[in-house]
């Protein structure tokens, strides 16, 4: 069984120390986007050697400028550029960089120096800081006493905590996708989101199974989790802090805790890493966890579609006929086309709840069609509403969480044309990402959504992700997205 309690113990091993190192062998960093203060600085610490690499006489010293790294984000009315890093987006990267290139020193002390006066660059150090300590293996990073000053002056304990949710956020969505498929099946993963968020006062957590999937008329998602041994899930996270909207924000995650492909089979190159395809879900649990850790007073319903999809003699097939929580009927062209599938079910319970979302913003790892468009790094945004995508485009901009806006283009719906059903679940051919956008967009009732279809994975280390694995992909942007609403 995987609990809470257990699944913490791999990225809270840091202690914060605001005392002095005194002479104590320490590791150094030293960031700001002023180059004087930088220069400054340095002339005053006792410094054994100024070539490329300085040391302290306390111990190696990696020095940040940012100084070339901001970018004005394109011109008034454009969509800007992701060729560039802001402030934020930039101490966060180059904080993650230095933090693995200390490592290599093996000194169980770390001081980080930031100078600035702007708390973006303190907020992105601090989440460098707390992403970077995440290891799967729960074996720690090397560096057990951090001490953080701001302008030469300690910061509290809570100034660390308050920063540092949004870091465990992103780790709590890399932890879930790297969870093994063995373990993190529908029923496992539906309970460690309700232990997650256990005794928060704002949150409700409720969990439908089978049964009542089946009395909601839930075919599509039924349908494909019938081939596993593991039944499916939807589980719903409401959180209603005081002062938020009586209408919500609601984000809907695709949740395939395994993709086989069903009897569609995958090769088993494409199968290797489908653990990940939960990945949709992983995002907005941990964009719930920085908003109701960060008591953001913004009301918020999460949906996590979560089902396996495996092969059996109970599993659905192509050509099958299967109705809809919505009435809609569909026809399955491709049984690995199924993420597209328990997400419309979980579109329409959202888009049809009492207290009716003002926006609806589904995550998926949903094609491979996006990943030959975009490459791994961009998620592709699709929207039916221009200021909702730019809005989001945004706001992941801001945290680098970089993203591309992609058409929702409607002449490519007749590919979906069948004289059996309503539609069916895929086409041949290009332009897959497109069509499964178009897909979706059938069960959003016509409320403002938008549609992110990601890749959820991170091929090798980068910045402060110190290992390949689950990458936390759209918490960033989704976080920073929310934190609009409270402007």
């Amino acid at each position: 069984m995987i609990n809470k309690k257990d699944h913490l113990k791999a990225w809270l091993p840091t202690v914060f120390h605001t005392q002095s190192f005194g002479k104590s062998p320490r590791a150094l960093i030293l960031i700001s986007e002023d180059e004087t203060h930088i220069k400054k600085t340095l002339k005053s610490w006792p410094m054994s050697t100024w070539s490329k690499e300085h040391i302290s006489e306390w111990g190696p010293v990696e020095v940040i400028s940012l100084s070339e790294n901001q970018t004005s984000g394109g011109t008034e009315g454009s969509w800007p550029e992701l060729n560039g890093e802001n402030l934020w987006t930039a101490g966060f990267m180059k904080t993650g960089e230095a933090l693995r290139a200390l490592e290599n020193h093996e000194l169980e002390n770390l001081e980080i120096h930031v100078l600035t006066q702007q708390e973006d660059l303190m907020d992105a150090v601090l989440c460098a800081l707390e992403v970077y300590a995440y290891r799967f293996k729960g074996v720690s990073s090397k560096f057990k006493k951090v001490r953080i000053l701001l302008n030469g002056v300690a910061i509290t304990a809570k100034r660390i905590k308050e920063a540092s949710v949004l870091g465990m956020g992103v780790n709590w969505a890399r932890h879930l996708v790297n969870l093994p498929p063995n373990a993190l099946v529908p029923a496992t993963y539906a309970q460690l989101v309700k232990d997650l968020f256990a005794n928060q006062a704002d949150v409700k957590v409720e969990i439908w199974d089978e049964k009542r999937l089946a009395k909601e008329n839930c075919g599509l998602h039924l349908a494909v989790g019938q081939g596993s041994v593991h039944p499916p899930r939807l589980v719903k996270i409401s959180y209603r802090p005081k002062g938020g909207a009586k209408n919500p924000i609601a984000f809907v995650g695709k949740g395939v805790t395994f993709d086989s492909g069903g009897l569609d089979i995958k090769p088993s190159s494409g199968m290797r890493l489908m653990k990940k395809d939960m990945g949709g879900s992983a995002a907005v649990v941990g964009t719930l966890f920085y908003a109701v850790q960060s008591k953001l007073k913004v009301s918020v319903d999460a949906y996590l579609a979560l089902a396996e999809n495996s092969v059996s003699e109970r599993a659905f097939r192509p050509s099958d006929l299967i109705t809809s929580r919505s009435g809609q009927v569909v026809e399955i062209h491709n049984t690995d086309a199924e993420g597209r599938l328990v997400m419309a079910d979980a579109l329409d319970v959202a888009a049809t709840q009492k207290d009716k979302p003002h926006t609806l913003v589904d995550v998926s790892t949903l094609t491979g069609a996006i990943k030959v468009a975009l490459g791994a790094k961009v998620a592709g945004l699709f929207s039916n509403q221009t200021v909702l995508s730019q809005s989001l485009f945004q706001s992941f901009c801001e945290r680098g969480d970089d993203v591309w806006p992609m058409p929702l283009y409607s002449k490519y719906k007749s590919q979906m044309n069948t004289p059996f059903a309503d539609m069916t679940n895929a086409v041949d051919g290009f332009g897959g990402a497109v069509t499964a956008a178009l897909f979706l967009e059938k069960f959003v009732k016509g409320l403002p959504w938008a549609h992110l279809d990601i890749y959820a994975w991170k091929d090798s280390a980068e910045g402060p992700f110190a290992e390949s694995g689950g990458s936390g992909q759209a918490v960033l942007g989704l976080t920073q997205w929310l934190r609009s609403f409270e402007k």
